[in-house]
């Protein structure tokens, strides 16, 4: 596939996840806007692909908000023409007991991780429908489908930007436009090493988790911006609608690592 025509936008590029995955598309060969509330590391990026890849522009955005999700739309437009791709990708989490979580807690994570995805999907779709082509992904979470106590604003954030990407799959098909959502596991990122960093055994943490993942090991930012890619290409030209786990197989495990070898029975488990 030719990337040079291809212009895709990325929220929250400034950093883990979304920075892997705008630099995999620097790297293919399409135009790249860096979107990130962060000035200074958004910046930063765009300068890093535009001095390996002469790609990146930097469009600074708070995608809880309408004027700033429509102004990231129409600065793409200006620079590049068209809008092919957009990720979903920003978004934020806490973890508090649901009986310490208020209302401002609950809203900031809907406003960002769930608002923010319609919002810029909303009006990515504008420029999309007439072209009649296009391809959004949302970045949603294996918190989607199973979770953690202390999670409920950010698994029901999770699942709702999973099913707006069926919805709107569904609705804007006719127009030639795929809409995907992925579900990362736990992906090393800054994020993961803060997380460590701030609780008490981080080493015992790390192997319980490790432990509970079949591939027994955390997955990196590039692993997750290959399958973005991969989405966004021509290659992925009839899948449209569904949700990809990238977990390291996590989601298959019934439960944690039984702590036992698995010796033959065989015959003596029949009815």
């Amino acid at each position: 596939m030719n990337w040079e025509e291809h212009v895709a936008i990325v929220t929250g590029a400034g950093s883990g996840i979304g920075q892997a995955i705008a630099e995999r598309f620097a790297e293919a060969g399409a135009e790249v806007v860096v979107a990130d509330l962060s000035q200074p590391r958004g910046e930063a990026v765009a300068a890093d692909l535009q001095a390996r890849y002469h790609k990146g522009l930097f469009v600074h955005v708070d995608v809880s908000r309408a004027a700033d999700c429509r102004a990231l739309t129409q600065r793409t437009v200006e620079a590049y023409g068209h809008v092919d791709t957009l990720v979903n990708n920003a978004g934020i989490n806490f973890v508090k007991p649901t009986l310490e979580t208020d209302e401002a807690d609950w809203d900031r994570v809907m406003n960002v991780d769930l608002k923010g995805a319609f919002l810029c999907s909303r009006y990515a779709l504008e420029v999309m429908v007439p072209r009649r082509q296009g391809s959004i992904i949302n970045v949603a979470s294996v918190h989607a489908v199973a979770t953690l106590p202390g999670s409920a604003p950010y698994a029901a954030a999770k699942a709702g930007v999973k099913m707006l990407a069926s919805a709107l799959a569904v609705e804007f098909a006719p127009y030639g436009i795929r809409v995907n959502s992925i579900s990362p596991g736990l992906t090393d990122t800054p994020i993961w090493q803060d997380y460590l960093s701030a609780i008490d055994k981080p080493d015992e943490a790390l192997q319980h988790w490790l432990d509970n993942i079949p591939m027994r090991r955390l997955q990196t930012p590039r692993e997750l911006a290959n399958l973005v890619l991969f989405l966004a290409s021509d290659q992925a030209s009839y899948i449209t609608g569904a949700n990809i786990a990238s977990d390291g197989g996590a989601l298959c495990l019934l439960t944690g690592r039984p702590p036992y070898t698995i010796k033959p029975v065989e015959g003596k488990l029949d009815r």
